[in-house]
This record gives structure tokens, C-alpha cells and sequence, in this order.
């Protein structure tokens, strides 16, 4: 037997009233043959729910209907199977990133060095080639909002980078930003994560990973803009001392915050913990704080 009623609740930062849960039930009950995912995109545009970049925040609205089946609230359809083709395709190594010819000279022989974004379907599948053959973490398919780089000169591609979505939650960084709990579930997606920076073995040029993050640092912003319709106002990085020391995001004026527990966030039945490493960060605007800690924070509105 269903519960018949609950009181408003916060979900994910956004407070859903008592009339909104009983019309989400009224929905999910009339549109049974939908999918969960097609649910979940039918509540968030009923809600007006939106992320930073306009479209539907299908992934917390998700979250929420499967909150409000445990709960007994609601019953949501069965889980439907997963289609053969959204099986994790195991990236090959191929001839097209084999080593290459050094290159080892001074910044200035090496300029004018460029970022290329990567947006074509067969050139983001190099991209992710080359991470996963030469970076130390490999490719792990990223989450929240992406953008990729090639670092290239008239020599050819000389690295890649990544930018995705910030730490859900993270102490040292949340207490420095200075917003509540409401503001960081609210306001996440103007924090972004530089999750892979990779300069290729065969290229040896000093002072090149802090020029390339001067032009990020001048760059991202509009870039941001540009693919998502909206500006992130802080970045923020992990740096494995075990591995790297972090002297490119010095030289480019990251600021240290300190170390990560090493535990990770934490979820009901799952448990993880690595080494600490160390948290880097670059702000974007001179009132970053302002706009993190705001209340009415949106981007870019259908």
C-alpha cells in the first residue's frame, strides 16, 4: 500500500511543495508505459527544473522519483534493459597516437601554441586515444558538463585537456568558497574541474604547461560560454604529490587550499578511499564568492 501524503521536501537544493510532489505522483501514474529517464525529463520540464546550461535537470529529477518510490510514495515502471549499444566500448590503441619525433626546444621556437576545442566526433575519439594511452590515470568517461582540448603548435598536437564537472562536495573547498549547502547543490556547475592535463612524453619544451594555463586562464570563460551558455567563475583542480607537485598551476597563479581527505564522497553502501591530493584552484571573476554564495544564480534560460 502507497502513502497517500508527505510534506514539501529539499531535493538536490530546489524545495518541492506539497502540490508539485502530489502532481509528480499524478503524472508518474498516468504515464506508465514512459520510461524512467522519459519520467524523469517530463518532471523537470513540468517543474521548470533547469541546469546551468537551460536543458532539463533530468538526473536530479531521476533521483528524486526513485526518493519518492522508497519512500512508498509513488511506484515508479520497472527498469527497463540496457540496450546493447550503451555497453562501454573499450578504447584501442592504435598506430594514430604512436610516439613521435622529440620535440625539444624553447617556448618562443614553439609558439605561437594554440588550443583547439574538440567537438568532432572522430577527433574527440583521438583525443580520448591519447589520454588513455599516456596519461597516468587513463579515460574514464567524464561527468557534469565537458570540454576538451588538443594543445597544438605548428609542430602538431602537443597535449590534451579536460574540463568537467567540479567535486560534488568537498570541505576545505566549500569552507573557502564560504556558501551553505543549498548554494553549493544550487551553484555547482559554476565551479569547473580541470580532470586530465596532459603534455605528450616526446615533447620537451620548459615552461610550456604554464604558458598553455595562462591562455586557459584568459580563454575558458568565453569558451564556456560559448558551448554551454553560461560562465564559470572558479576552477579547480587535484594534483597527486605522490606523482606531480603542481609547479604549472603555480607558475599560472592557482592557489593551494590544502589536501583532500582521501575518502571521497560519501554514499549510502559504497565505501572508496585513495591517497590525498592536493587542491589547486583559479578564480575567474573578482566576485566569485558573491556568485557562488547567490541565491539567484541561473545561466543560460529556455
Amino acid at each position: 500500500m502507497l502513502k497517500k501524503k508527505i510534506t514539501s521536501i529539499t531535493h538536490c537544493g530546489r524545495e518541492i511543495t506539497v502540490q508539485e510532489l502530489e502532481d509528480i505522483k499524478e503524472t508518474v501514474s498516468m504515464f506508465q508505459r514512459l520510461s524512467r529517464v522519459e519520467l524523469a525529463q517530463t518532471i523537470a520540464e513540468n517543474l521548470q527544473w533547469y541546469r546551468a546550461s537551460g536543458t532539463n535537470k533530468v538526473d536530479a529529477s531521476l533521483k528524486l522519483l526513485e526518493k519518492l518510490e522508497s519512500q512508498g510514495f509513488l511506484k515508479l515502471p520497472e527498469k527497463r534493459i540496457k540496450s546493447k549499444y550503451t555497453i562501454k566500448k573499450k578504447i584501442l590503441i592504435t598506430d594514430k597516437t604512436g610516439p613521435q619525433p622529440e620535440i625539444s626546444c624553447n617556448l618562443k621556437e614553439l609558439c605561437p601554441v594554440k588550443l583547439e576545442i574538440v567537438k568532432d566526433k572522430d577527433v574527440a575519439a583521438l583525443w580520448k586515444e591519447y589520454v588513455s594511452r599516456y596519461h597516468y590515470l587513463g579515460y574514464n568517461r567524464p561527468f557534469g558538463y565537458t570540454l576538451r582540448y588538443f594543445i597544438t603548435s605548428e609542430l602538431g598536437r602537443l597535449g590534451c585537456i579536460l574540463f568537467s564537472g567540479a567535486a560534488k562536495s568537498m570541505g576545505t573547498r566549500d569552507s573557502w568558497i564560504g556558501w551553505t549547502e543549498k548554494q553549493r547543490l544550487n551553484n555547482l556547475a559554476w565551479v569547473i574541474n580541470n580532470s586530465r592535463f596532459l603534455i605528450f612524453p616526446w615533447v620537451r619544451v620548459q615552461n610550456l604547461a604554464s604558458h598553455v594555463f595562462g591562455q586557459i586562464n584568459r580563454q575558458i570563460s568565453t569558451h564556456w560560454q560559448e558551448n554551454w551558455g553560461y560562465s564559470p567563475v572558479l576552477m579547480e583542480t587535484f594534483v597527486d604529490p605522490i606523482h606531480y607537485q603542481g609547479t604549472c598551476y603555480n607558475a599560472a597563479n592557482w592557489q593551494y587550499l590544502g589536501l583532500t581527505t582521501g575518502q571521497g564522497l560519501v554514499r549510502k553502501g559504497k565505501s572508496y578511499s585513495t591517497t590525498p591530493k592536493k587542491i589547486l584552484v583559479k578564480p575567474l571573476a573578482k566576485n566569485f564568492r558573491d556568485i557562488l554564495c547567490s541565491e539567484k544564480l541561473v545561466g543560460r534560460m529556455i
